[in-house]
């Protein structure tokens, strides 16, 4: 534990990938290996990557969505492991498993407050680190400090999926609170003059009654 704690509160160097030893050989290893250096050490615990803005990573394969409900626990795991750290669960979503991402979608970003970043194969996750560990844009996208670059559409589709609540009301809603938390804390005399009475009551209750 005193290990896993210690290369938890290790920032990588530029360039630099930490990938959990369970990786060494898979296609996505290889795919990092020949964008950035990368580092496998057998004590992340349930953590796959350390990046060096201080993100860790926690892949979930299509295998992991389909087989059942045992992915969230190890997310759950995951957010308490991660203290100090960005979290960001990169999930794949195909064909197969995008019955399961809606609801997977809620449960990472509104009840854990993690960062949620879909990919089509391992091969866009092994991309996407490759960015993140290079710092391709000089302000990440991925950061909770408002909503843009990539992480945008995928909040905006996540307050769409709420009644009575459209693409405006969505916008307009993440334009007054900043983050997911902000949003999920307004009271309702808050939320009415952005989206109205019955829209207000129907955010209310997404964020504060137990999901289906």
């Amino acid at each position: 534990m005193a290990n896993k704690a210690v290369l938890l509160n290790t920032v990588p160097p530029y360039g630099y990938v930490v990938a959990n030893g369970k990786w060494k050989g898979s296609a996505l290893a290889q795919s990092l290996q020949g964008n950035v250096k990368v580092m496998f050490e057998e004590h992340l615990g349930v953590v796959d990557f350390l990046l060096s803005d201080k993100s860790c990573v926690l892949h979930v394969s299509e295998s992991d969505m389909v087989a059942g409900s045992a992915y969230k626990r190890k997310i759950v795991r995951f957010r308490n492991a991660n203290s100090g750290l960005h979290g960001l669960v990169v999930v794949e979503k195909t064909r197969l498993s995008e019955q399961d991402f809606p609801s997977l979608q809620k449960f990472v970003v509104f009840e854990l407050g993690l960062t949620l970043l879909p990919v089509g194969s391992a091969a866009e996750a092994a991309q996407l680190l490759v960015q993140l560990a290079l710092g391709v844009s000089k302000e990440n996208p991925f950061r909770r400090s408002g909503v843009s670059g990539l992480l945008d559409p995928v909040v905006l589709a996540l307050v769409q999926q709420i009644p009575g609540v459209g693409k405006v009301k969505a916008a307009g809603l993440l334009r007054r609170f900043s983050s997911v938390h902000q949003l999920c804390g307004a009271p309702v005399r808050e939320l009415e003059p952005i989206v109205g009475h019955a829209a207000a009551q129907h955010v209310w209750g997404f964020f504060h009654n137990p999901f289906d």
